[in-house]
């Protein structure tokens, strides 16, 4: 009996561990810390205090959380079909219904940090966040497949501008930009992923399109973002807003390319991210002041 219970708890550890692993993991960890980073460095740009930037982070954490773990809970079947062993599930890691109750726990914590840290703000948050959990569900597989990925991105600068202090919003240039970040963003994270997807039914819009259009259209939708980050201010850019819209132009030509020549690889959604990052670092040259308007 103290043996059988001994071999139980010896087993326990093992399995906790690994269950951890798979929602590390479920939860598209690359994504999920790149856009809370910038939410929550947007957040202490624009001037917002200690506990709102802590709630910014909170939110925005919270909701990328949900919408990893509700995107692999949704997909368990199809990943399964089709032996994508790199996805938690089918490695044996988690098991789907652990990653659903994981997706509502998240969001149980999002929907208030959201609205703690602006009522309007953290109300548009939230409609980006079942933006997302809607593509999950059901837009992935349709032609509309990018308009969850620029409207919650689109709406991500409009919560974190809102949620700083004074009456201000964020710039339409901004949230343009985030919408064609978003968007772009979509087609490259989609493009490794063509034939699985086709096999289990899901045609969004980079299916119909095909690989070699998709791969021209991600580039496209990166470096339109760009260019409206360095001409959305009034103040004209310096050397080194240049020198960095240089740099987010390779690297979204540089996801374009990867992304026809190396067809499995997830480096082209890497480099979009990375595209991301530089244009908040040209917004932070173009002064915060540039991305609100009263």
């Amino acid at each position: 009996m103290v043996q059988a219970v001994e071999a139980t708890q010896d087993q326990a550890g093992p399995r906790l561990w690994r269950a951890l692993r798979g929602l590390a993991l479920a939860c598209h960890p690359g994504p999920t810390v790149v856009v809370t980073g910038l939410a929550t460095a947007l957040a202490a740009a624009v001037g917002a205090g200690p506990t709102t930037v802590v709630l910014v982070a909170l939110a925005v954490l919270s909701g990328q959380l949900s919408v990893g773990w509700s995107n692999d809970w949704i997909d368990a079947r199809r990943d399964l079909a089709v032996g994508r062993t790199g996805k938690p599930v089918v490695a044996g890691l988690v098991g789907a219904q652990t990653l659903r109750a994981a997706a509502l726990a998240a969001v149980a914590v999002c929907v208030p940090a959201s609205l703690a840290a602006s009522a309007v703000g953290g109300s548009l948050h939230l409609v980006a966040v079942a933006s997302a959990w809607a593509y999950n569900a059901r837009l992935k597989a349709t032609v509309w497949s990018w308009l969850p990925y620029a409207l919650s991105f689109g709406l991500l600068p409009l919560f974190v501008v809102l949620a700083a202090p004074g009456d201000r919003v964020a710039a339409p240039w901004v949230v343009g930009a985030a919408a064609l970040l978003g968007a772009g963003a979509h087609v490259a994270n989609t493009l490794p992923d063509l034939a699985d997807d086709a096999a289990t039914g899901v045609r969004g819009l980079p299916h119909r399109l095909g690989r070699r259009v998709s791969g021209v259209l991600a580039p496209v939708l990166l470096l339109s973002a760009v260019a409206v980050v360095l001409t959305g201010p009034d103040a004209a850019p310096g050397r080194l807003a240049w020198a960095c819209g240089v740099l987010a132009a390779l690297l979204a030509v540089g996801a374009g390319v990867v992304a026809v020549e190396r067809p499995s690889s997830r480096a082209p959604f890497g480099l979009s991210m990375a595209v991301a990052v530089v244009c908040l670092v040209l917004l932070a040259l173009a002064a915060p002041d540039a991305a609100v308007t009263v």
